[in-house]
């Protein structure tokens, strides 16, 4: 039953993270050299404060361009109102979590500290090998 597999079991514990006063083109590079398309974004005390994602990247350098003031700091463009989802969720809520919202990852916490995240691909790769195990041979 898809109800039974964890989000735990299936998200990325190790992570790329920012932090809010890291330099803009820094956490560009950073993305760009990982190959992701986002991460989480701490503070001092490894909270989560925000989400940095690609596209959040694109309307800081162009909201700049216009200004002719363009970089500042991940604070100044990241996502800071973030949905997030606990590790003992099953696939089934993350997936209707995917559904709802237009975000490709959403970040795992465990008795309120982040632990990972779980990404669209990743609920994919958890059904199908769901179905291997569940389909008649």
């Amino acid at each position: 039953m898809l109800k039974s597999i964890k989000v735990r079991d299936y998200m990325t514990s190790d992570l790329v993270t920012f932090t809010a006063d890291m330099d803009l083109f820094r956490a560009i590079d950073r993305l760009l050299v990982n190959q992701i398309s986002g991460a989480p974004v701490l503070d001092e005390h490894g909270n989560l404060v925000g989400l940095l994602s690609e596209g959040d990247c694109l309307k800081g350098i162009l909201a700049g361009s216009y200004f002719e003031e363009v970089g500042g700091t991940v604070a100044s463009v990241m996502t800071v109102v973030v949905e997030t989802i606990d590790a003992d969720a099953d696939i089934v809520k993350a997936a209707e979590h995917f559904i709802r919202m237009r975000r490709r990852r959403l970040p795992v916490i465990d008795e309120g500290r982040l632990v990972g995240q779980i990404s669209r691909r990743d609920i994919l790769r958890a059904m199908q090998k769901y179905n291997e195990h569940a389909a008649p041979k």
